[in-house]
């Protein structure tokens, strides 16, 4: 006996060519309809592609997304991939000279190796840091708490989200995961990527700074429940994590953002236990406008390690270290480690927060 709800059940493919948007919307609002359950995505070497345009609005509240968590009944929904992700694609453009064991990048195709949904649909640009991103997947805007929650609980295990890089552009429109208006979020052995590798040596082109407010995975808004975060990799979106409160995490990846981990508020503590940032312009920070909607306000971080490379000498140029922490607003209140790894020659780990946050070399 079956276990969960089958996508292929609803008419998904996961052949890389069929719009399987319709398909996986109907399990999703068929577990919505009986209060929740667990929709599993079964492997496929092609992936699961949307090419249905977002919406801009579900029952008249603000959700821009394809795919849309309806919160009709409250409902516990879990989207389960068959095997967790095999972590991180190219995360610099190798030249043409290179020596190593590596040969020069190119725009060949990303491994096919984990169960991933990708996005083909050219999202509209949207630069305004204070509006709602185009992602694709999020719940519509709710009436509960500072974060306006719309839903409850929702989690997601084993499952890669892809959205497109225009290779005229050179940067992502879209944002992956929004899970900003959910009170309780759980993401396990996920990855949220590009679906490009972030250069070209032979046409020299490379991922270039985003006017674009896109994250990779944004967590519940102010006065969530909890979020709970398990080996998570975000690659080449201007902001990688945006978190709040009540955050406990084991294992996050984050490379080839303009801003790695960004907190909006965070008056009731978050831990991570382990960061590997590789090629960030900042790995650390803290909100300056009032960045999708989010309210700022005092962030109590603790990160037991960050394992980072600086990217000061590899392309692309825009994930070359700044920062290794950017608080100006002094904002910052806890404590982190940090440890050099061998890539590239710049060693710092630059800082700019106040007295209250502790920063040191393992």
């Amino acid at each position: 006996m079956t276990f969960g709800i089958n996508v292929f059940d609803f008419g998904a493919k996961g052949d890389g060519v069929t719009d399987d948007t319709q398909a996986i919307q109907s399990a999703i609002n068929y577990a919505a309809k009986r209060g929740g359950g667990r929709i599993l995505f079964p492997y496929t070497p092609k992936g699961y592609r949307l090419a249905s345009p977002g919406i801009e609005e579900y029952n008249g509240r603000k959700v821009r997304s394809q795919l849309v968590i309806p919160p009709e009944n409250n409902p516990n929904i879990f989207l389960e991939g068959e095997m967790p992700c095999r972590l991180l694609n190219a995360y610099m453009v190798r030249p043409l000279d290179c020596q190593s064991i590596f040969k020069p990048t190119r725009f060949t195709p990303l491994r096919s190796d984990n169960t991933f949904i990708f996005s083909d649909w050219d999202a509209p640009e949207i630069h305004d840091p204070t509006e709602r991103p185009w992602s694709i997947i999020s719940a519509p805007e709710g009436d509960s708490c500072k974060g306006h929650f719309s839903m409850a609980k929702f989690s997601m295990a084993n499952l890669e989200f892809r959205v497109p890089m225009r290779h005229d552009k050179m940067y992502p429109t879209q944002s992956g995961a929004n899970l900003q208006n959910i009170g309780r979020t759980w993401v396990s052995d996920c990855q949220f990527c590009i679906n490009s590798q972030v250069g070209d040596a032979v046409e020299k082109k490379e991922l270039l700074e985003n006017p674009c407010h896109t994250v990779g995975l944004m967590m519940s808004g102010d006065q969530n429940d909890h979020n709970v975060l398990r080996s998570v990799a975000v690659q080449g979106f201007k902001y990688g994590f945006v978190l709040g409160e009540h955050v406990v995490a084991d294992y996050l990846y984050v490379h080839n953002c303009e801003e790695g981990i960004v907190f909006h508020d965070s008056s009731h503590l978050t831990h991570i236990q382990h960061v590997v940032a590789q090629h960030n312009r900042c790995i650390l920070t803290t909100t300056r406008d009032k960045l999708f909607g989010h309210e700022k306000g005092p962030c109590l971080v603790t990160i037991g390690s960050i394992s980072y490379e600086s990217g000061a000498d590899e392309y692309p140029v825009v994930s070359r270290l700044k920062y290794g922490v950017y608080d100006p607003d002094k904002r910052l209140h806890g404590s982190l480690t940090y440890r050099y790894q061998t890539w590239g020659s710049m060693r710092d780990f630059p800082v700019v927060t106040g007295d209250k946050f502790e920063v040191k070399m393992y």
